[in-house]
């Protein structure tokens, strides 16, 4: 065969792959018989290994590199070749080679068009590196020659293995994409076994530490075994990535596609020794050190990340594990904030945010103060309940803002699902935990302000009732060890600060009211609304509206009469409203003409802005009418007066009609009424005879409105007590209360806001219970003030306080007697 150079093939692709033999049939004991120096310059390579009898093509940038280059191609001298343990060293030394290089010279220095210096470095024979001796202006370094141990040419089993590494070779260059098209015919065209076995060492992709390992072998029969091994080993990967191919090349659509890739990528990370599923689940394995909790719980958590580990990302399964591990290590374990026991303060923001409240903010500094003395202790389960718009929810902000605790809502409006409080088992498909473990997981603590809001509005369906999965959340005994069904673990609920708000406590199931800590949130006076809005929802509307406090003022007077006139409410929302819209009409104004029209609103502005009053208050109407008597009963919006109204018609039989939607309650307390004055009738000095010659009508006004409950008996006693005697009814008089059959009077509830009732009404005197003389003694003195209280245990004292002595104008003459005696 004609002996090829391909020096001119290098000087055109440089970049190849491929590093070239110089001399295919060059004689491998010429190339060794060289006379080296004891000092050599060292040239130091990144991530390259040079062979003997190899030609390769090197990029020089460090400016050392250039000098030693440039002086070893003019002086025609040998250098020493050697790889640096890491590459990103800059400036290496002895420490820093591998001491296992190659004597080589340089062929050629080339002057890229990148404007980079390749150099052509042909190796000659294995050295070994022993010192550095100078490092300016280039490493110069002692060393020594290697000898290589070359077989013998006639041995057959050497030959052998050389053939089997060419075969290997070819197979690994066509099984892979990163070699030329023509690569393997240079590899069948090297005949010389030595320089065989050195070129593929040198060109294929080994790792570093490998093609050091194999240069360090002195025999080259035990490098032509060692580098066998290197190649079935690659050979066998390139094969299973072409076989991977090949088979996800079959019918390919999308789906597969991504099959492929995965593939693709787990069979690298798996020669790899790991990847990305690999890395988050040790990072999962390292959060869970940090986390305070106990060994069940700890256990648990292993368990499932093994589990985790064995299941294939591909698989359905791996989601939802995965799902369930991160919400493991979301939740807050072990993580309190700091109370801020300074009782001063605390009260401080409390009274700051609302004005009022005092059994609220009474009850939280009470808790505050044991907190302080104990050091640990239960949070309490608190349900504030009264009408809507009195500052229910946005007090669980200001107790929360008082304790520096996180605050959480959450509205159980409408929640009819169990799983909404409990989640969700995680082996559903797209299961997720409940409510209560979603929101500590937001909050990030395990005691915040959690605010159940509208807990009286939960409802039950076939999917469960959810106020059922809320006694164990309330329970304080039970709380401890709350179980959610998709965590799977108990978690402790006792250090959060439940407080639940309602409107309607009749629609909360017993064992659900009794685990709570009743505190009522009742209505204001006119005089806390007027401080209400002067403190908090003017500003608050100001700002919403882009004002600022000296733009537009709005009066005591003002706000009073926005008050009576436009707003029936017991809370301040409604009122909230009606001082936006005020404050928008003046917005416009403002945008129109360029500056407000007026700056104070006085109460009769309030016809331009709000339009003709929309409420009147209820007024008592006076006792010129027999039959007519004011009660007080209880609404959703707070207290209200409302009069029962007695007529009496001629006819026979004696029949009792009731109107003005009235509920069952309320018709069997007319019955009640009417009986017991029936049985009594002596004690009013009725005739007998009357309830034979008289239809009585009982009427309660404003039919549309539905009304019940037992408040009204006594009032309904006290009207049919009116009518049949023609008495006068006493003066801005008021009463509330139940009767029995007995004539027994007993007591009822929402006094407080009965009374306010009777306040707006101009009432002075309301008759009550004995049994609600505590309800009196435990509201505070401004709601009582210009009112007089009498306390009846029979309706007979009730007759002898309401009725006066003295008949109504154009008083029927119900005697029976004497119409007889004329017939």
């Amino acid at each position: 065969m004609k002996k090829r150079n391909y020096l001119s093939d290098i000087e055109d692709r440089s970049g190849n792959a491929f590093s070239v033999i110089a001399d295919f049939e060059g004689n491998e004991e010429q190339l060794m018989d060289i006379e080296v120096d004891e000092v050599l310059p060292v040239l130091p390579l990144r991530n390259m290994v040079l062979f003997p009898g190899v030609f390769m093509p090197v990029s020089v940038g460090r400016k050392s590199s250039l000098k030693l280059v440039r002086e070893a191609e003019k002086k025609n001298t040998y250098i020493a070749v050697v790889c640096q343990k890491t590459a990103e060293t800059e400036a290496p030394l002895f420490e820093d080679l591998h001491t296992i290089g190659t004597v080589a010279k340089i062929v050629r220095v080339l002057e890229m068009p990148d404007q980079t210096t390749t150099v052509i470095l042909q190796g000659s024979k294995r050295m070994e590196l022993k010192e550095i001796i100078a490092t300016a202006p280039y490493l110069k370094g002692r060393v020594t020659t290697l000898n290589e141990e070359l077989p013998d040419k006639k041995d057959k089993e050497f030959h052998a293995l050389v053939e089997a590494c060419k075969d290997l070779t070819v197979r690994y260059i066509k099984s892979s994409d990163m070699f030329p098209q023509d690569s393997s015919f240079a590899i069948k065209n090297i005949s010389n076994p030595m320089f065989l076995v050195d070129f593929i060492c040198t060109n294929l992709p080994l790792k570093k530490d490998e093609k050091i390992e194999l240069l360090r072998i002195d025999s080259l029969r035990a490098r032509t075994y060692r580098l066998l091994e290197i190649l079935n080993r690659e050979v066998q990967l390139a094969e299973i990535k072409e076989s991977i191919q090949m088979r996800a090349r079959e019918d390919i659509d999308q789906q597969q596609r991504e099959y492929f890739l995965q593939q693709q990528i787990k069979t690298i990370q798996d020669e790899l020794g790991g990847g990305g599923q690999e890395q988050e689940i040790e990072e999962m394995r390292k959060k869970a050190e940090t986390i305070k909790w106990n060994e069940e719980v700890k256990a648990t958590f292993l368990k499932e990340v093994d589990k985790l580990e064995r299941t294939h990302p591909q698989s359905p399964d791996y989601s939802v594990q995965l799902n369930y591990l991160q919400t493991m290590l979301s939740l807050p374990w072990g993580i309190y904030t700091t109370d801020n026991l300074n009782l001063t303060n605390a009260e401080k923001t409390l009274n700051k945010d609302h004005y009022g409240l005092e059994k609220v903010k009474e009850r939280i500094l009470e808790h505050l103060a044991v907190l302080k003395l104990k050091g640990d202790m239960k949070s309490p389960i608190i349900c504030l309940y009264g009408p809507p718009g009195v500052g229910k929810t946005s007090l669980g902000r200001s107790i929360a803002a008082a304790l520096k605790r996180k605050y959480i809502r959450m509205s159980l409006g409408g929640v009819h699902d169990e799983a909404e409080i409990r989640g969700h088992r995680k082996t559903y498909i797209g299961a997720m935990p409940g409510r209560i473990i979603k929101s500590l997981i937001k909050a990030g603590s395990s005691n915040p302000v959690f605010i159940l809001d509208e807990i009286d509005k939960v409802s039950a369906d076939r999917q469960g009732d959810p106020s059922s999965a809320l006694l164990e959340v309330l329970d304080p005994e039970q709380n401890t060890t709350f179980h959610d069904n998709f965590l799977d673990v108990d978690f402790d609920l006792s250090k959060v600060m439940f407080i639940a708000t309602a409107n309607n406590l009749n629609t909360i199931p017993g064992p659900l009211l009794d685990r709570m800590e009743l505190i009522e949130v009742s209505g204001y006076i006119t005089e806390e609304k007027i401080e209400i809005a002067r403190r908090h929802l003017v500003p608050k509307e100001l700002e919403a509206n882009g004002m600022k406090k000296s733009d537009i003022k709005i009066p005591k007077n003002t706000l009073e009469a926005i008050i009576e006139n436009y707003t029936r409410e017991s809370g301040v929302r409604e009122l909230e409203k009606k001082i936006g819209k005020v404050l928008r009409k003046s917005a416009r104004q403002y945008a129109t003409d360029g500056y407000f029209l007026k700056t104070e609103i006085k109460p009769g502005d309030l016809y331009e802005f709000l339009g003709a009053p929309e409420y009147t208050r209820d007024k008592y109407q006076g006792n010129e009418y027999a039959g007519v008597v004011t009660g007080l009963a209880w609404t959703a919006v707070g207290g209200e007066i409302l009069f029962v109204e007695t007529s009496l018609s001629r006819g026979k039989g004696g029949r009792l009609t009731l109107t003005g939607n009235l509920g069952d309650v309320m018709k069997e307390s007319a019955m009640l009424a009417l009986e017991y004055i029936k049985a009594h009738a002596s004690l009013l000095d009725l005739d007998e005879d009357i309830f034979d010659n008289w239809n009585i009508h009982v009427h309660v006004p404003e039919g549309a409105i539905p009304k019940d409950g037992p408040s009204a008996g006594i009032t309904m006693a006290t009207s049919l007590a009116s009518a049949l005697t023609q008495r006068k009814v006493k003066a801005n008089l008021a009463m509330t209360g139940e009767i029995t059959l007995r004539g027994k009077v007993l007591p009822v509830g929402g006094i407080k806001e009965k009374i306010l009732a009777a306040k707006r009404a101009g009432i002075k005197e309301i008759i009550l219970s004995d049994e609600n003389r505590k309800n009196i003694d435990e509201i505070q003195e401004i709601y009582l003030k210009g009112l007089t209280f009498h306390y009846v245990k029979d309706v007979k004292e009730v007759f002898a306080i309401a009725l006066t002595d003295e008949k109504v104008a154009d008083a029927i003459d119900l005697s029976v007697k004497k119409e007889k005696k004329e017939e």
